[in-house]
């Protein structure tokens, strides 16, 4: 079986090396053997675990809720937990999206307020930028 280099491992699964390495530290990634000169030497796990790293970020896990993931990935009982993980992030994503329409509510009902009022130190925008929070 062939190894892979960091760059190789990088071009792979589209992301830098200061990725790969930054996941490798932070032990996403299964341990990597290193070769008599001491480079890394990667497997194609490592590819795997990468690209599944990437989905879930796209997704919105964060890096720590993404190792519990992968530890629950070689468990019998992970469909559980991660059911309920997934339904949690789902939850989070859920509150981030009204609190968006909510500021998008907000910035639609300020621009209306500006365009009547004037420009310049008139602006209502300018105004409850500057009032109490």
């Amino acid at each position: 079986m062939s190894t892979l280099t960091t760059g190789e491992i990088a071009e792979r699964t589209d992301v830098n090396i200061h990725t790969v390495r930054y996941y490798e530290e932070k032990e996403l990634l299964p341990p990597v053997s290193r070769s008599a000169a001491g480079h890394r030497q990667f497997e194609e796990e490592h590819v795997s675990h990468i690209r599944f790293i990437k989905r879930a970020k796209h997704l919105g896990f964060t890096l720590s809720e993404i190792r519990e993931l992968l530890s629950l990935q070689a468990t019998a009982e992970a469909g559980t937990d991660i059911r309920e993980k997934t339904q949690k992030k789902i939850e989070e994503v859920e509150s981030k999206i009204q609190d968006l329409r909510r500021i998008r509510d907000t910035l639609e009902e300020l621009a209306e307020a500006c365009e009547n009022r004037g420009e310049g130190a008139d602006c209502v925008v300018l105004g409850a930028l500057e009032g109490p929070s």
